[in-house]
């Protein structure tokens, strides 16, 4: 029997083909993958607080692919928020849920960041304070590679998933100065997302129960699991939680152990 399809979305600012050393190996072991390459850079599905039109982005594109049958969702991330709110507002199509380090906020902490969204600093105080002054230019293709190579944030990365990132997320651009090589990932939509990080998850599945089964994949240096907590990760995925090496980004750090567990959670869910 072949196994499901599943449909894949990537963590801010990484388009899908960053994970093609993961994807590849996912594929091996017999499963289909279809992936947005960079959400939110549609016009017709804008950036806002809570991200309502980018979890309408991921509905209009798993929709079509979920007949005759619906499919696992696996996103990194932003992805894995957006597939779990996709799951539980349109249970028809999706079978199960696999999270990738996403960070399920929910409790006194999505009070704090509500508030916190209302100050006059808040984007201070995100990671948008960072993503708004990224560097979006280059000479060419090498420069930005050892741009990438040389940046702490980089260090832990997969040198072929490294290689990948900067192959599909910048791209040739002729300007005034000539060719250059530009970000694809537009850092404004990347900021814009950061700042509108959904506070209301609780209350979206209180008024949409997820129907399929859940599960989390996190990394144990993960910074980002740590400051939000497991406990509202524990309750919408019923302690299906699975912990591998690595931080935020294992995906791009382990990306074949990546693999194997996303396989292990997978098989699971079907089982």
């Amino acid at each position: 029997m072949a196994l499901p399809l599943i449909v894949f979305s990537h963590g801010n600012s990484f388009p899908a083909s960053t994970y093609g050393v993961m994807l590849d190996d996912v594929r091996r072991r017999g499963f289909r993958i279809e992936a947005i390459e960079k959400l939110g850079h549609n016009p017709r599905y804008p950036v806002t607080n809570n991200w309502p039109h980018l979890v309408q982005e991921l509905r209009d594109f798993v929709a079509p692919l979920a007949t005759p049958e619906p499919v696992f969702l696996v996103g990194h991330s932003l992805g894995g928020i957006l597939s779990m709110m996709v799951a539980a507002q349109s249970p028809t199509l999706v079978r199960g849920v696999v999270l990738l380090d996403s960070p399920m906020l929910g409790g006194w902490r999505a009070k704090l960041l509500q508030i916190g969204k209302r100050l006059p600093m808040a984007e201070s105080l995100s990671p948008a304070s960072v993503s708004r002054k990224r560097r979006t230019q280059w000479a060419h293709l090498d420069e930005a590679l050892a741009h990438f190579q040389h940046k702490r944030a980089f260090a832990k990365w997969h040198p072929q998933v490294l290689h990948d990132y900067v192959a599909h997320g910048t791209h040739d651009d002729v300007g005034p100065q000539g060719v250059r090589r530009v970000l694809s990932f537009d850092r404004d939509i990347e900021s814009a997302i950061y700042n509108g990080l959904p506070d209301h998850l609780e209350a979206c599945f209180r008024r949409h129960p997820l129907h399929c089964k859940a599960a989390l994949i996190g990394g144990l240096q993960s910074r980002e699991l740590r400051q939000v907590g497991l406990d509202f990760s524990r309750r919408i995925t019923q302690g299906r939680i699975a912990m591998v090496d690595g931080t935020h980004l294992f995906p791009m750090e382990q990306p074949l152990a990546a693999a194997a567990a996303i396989e292990a959670a997978l098989l699971n869910l079907i089982g």
